[in-house]
């Protein structure tokens, strides 16, 4: 039987709820996300179980840091899975459309099922589905609302243009 664990975070878009299912991250969810499962299946409230996330999340938003590297097991099906590992893959301050991240799977075709499974994405942030925009380069839905995608989107731009001005020292924020 599979053993889960939760806590809640402040952060500068909000709460954000992080699970374990045997100790590794499988959710990170927003205040108001939809496709959140009932809070009730996150299992007890463990503050310590999360340190590194949290770490890994609090360098993040400072603007410290531009991947994660903890582990997290994401439940779906296989070919959500593949759209979530290809979210892995878009740079840092990067975007691209359902388009792009459809060709990228090899199924061109399947712009829409591909959107469908990012709104599904368990693992916010972590897996970067904010870096998914629309065709025309419109953001499109997220679920943990637009503003906070419009938010992380900044965030990434203004890290990543301090970086390409010369300042590769640590910045102070």
């Amino acid at each position: 039987m599979q053993h889960k664990t939760h806590t809640v975070i402040g952060s500068p878009v909000g709460p954000l709820t992080l699970v374990a299912t045997d100790g590794i991250v499988s959710g990170l969810y927003m205040h108001e996300h939809l496709h959140m499962p009932p809070r009730e299946t996150f299992g007890r409230r463990d503050e310590g179980a999360f340190d590194d996330a949290v770490t890994q999340l609090e360098a993040y938003f400072a603007g410290e840091r531009t991947d994660f590297t903890v582990l997290v097991a994401m439940a779906g099906t296989p070919f959500q899975r593949r759209v979530w590992d290809a979210l892995r893959e878009i740079p840092y301050g990067e975007t691209i459309t359902y388009g792009q991240l459809a060709d990228r799977i090899g199924r061109p075709t399947a712009a829409r099922a591909v959107g469908l499974a990012n709104g599904k994405n368990p693992i916010s942030i972590i897996v970067p589905c904010h870096r998914v925009v629309g065709a025309d380069g419109a953001l499109t839905g997220y679920a943990g609302g637009l503003a906070t995608k419009r938010h992380l989107l900044a965030l990434e731009a203004g890290v990543d243009s301090r970086r390409t001005n010369g300042d590769r020292g640590s910045a102070s924020y």
